[in-house]
């Protein structure tokens, strides 16, 4: 039986192991870890240390253990960033305000990326969603605001930037319960909003970086002047 020292060790051996798999190439995204027998005689380490490997690597969201089937690399970080930042919150590390710092930094980013790299094709479908905005109701105009922001996040090429601003809107969805709602409620509120996403697009329509500033700077100042009023803030 292992002790408990032992027994990190050897938890650290498994992680250590196949991470030098995926650096060297040998385990590639979607392929199957070996097997927990394999990877216990490989590293000699208890099947224990190894199950206990895996199940850390399944909620840091590098695999996926399906039952019966095995264990496979998916690397899908966004709801380990999720978790993080959840807890942050929770223990008070972090506020809404430098929730929406953050994302004003990583939005005007992936704008200025997605002016250079994004399609014909993409500009095509962030038009059609700026023209449902403007005449869905308000229920839809809250999906349609986080599919035009996620597009152009997209647009970006950028998977950090993409996993980052998707962890962050999970995140304002969790703790600050309808700001969506309560922004796309107000009239004035919503017409900036509007004029602020039309710019957006324009920019990239036009490869007008300095209008991406003003149109992203538009967009988050009328958050951030939300957000300020507590009392339109419901924190779980």
């Amino acid at each position: 039986m292992e002790d408990k020292v032992s027994q990190t060790k050897s938890f650290t051996k498994v992680i250590d192991y196949i991470k030098k798999q995926i650096k060297s190439g040998t385990l590639l995204a979607g392929e199957k870890l070996p097997a927990e027998r394999e990877l216990s005689a490989i590293l000699g380490v208890s099947r224990n240390s190894v199950r206990e490997a895996i199940r850390t690597l399944d909620i840091m969201g590098m695999i996926s253990s399906q039952q019966g089937a095995g264990n496979y690399l998916i690397g899908n970080f966004e709801n380990n960033l999720v978790e993080s930042m959840s807890m942050m919150f929770l223990l008070n590390q972090i506020n809404y305000q430098q929730i929406s710092q953050l994302r004003r930094g990583l939005e005007l980013q992936a704008l200025l990326l997605a002016i250079d790299n994004i399609s014909d094709e993409e500009i095509e479908q962030l038009n059609m969603v700026i023209s449902q905005l403007e005449h869905e109701t308000e229920e839809n105009n809250v999906i349609l605001d986080k599919k035009l922001h996620y597009n152009i996040a997209i647009a970006s090429k950028n998977i950090l930037i993409i996993d980052i601003l998707q962890a962050l809107s999970e995140l304002v969805d969790q703790f600050i319960v309808d700001l969506r709602r309560e922004i796309l409620s107000s009239e004035d509120s919503k017409y900036i909003l509007l004029e602020a996403h039309n710019d957006m697009i324009k920019s990239l329509i036009t490869k007008d970086k300095h209008l991406a500033y003003q149109a992203i700077n538009k967009h988050f100042d009328i958050i951030d002047e939300k957000l300020s009023k507590n009392e339109m803030i419901n924190v779980k």
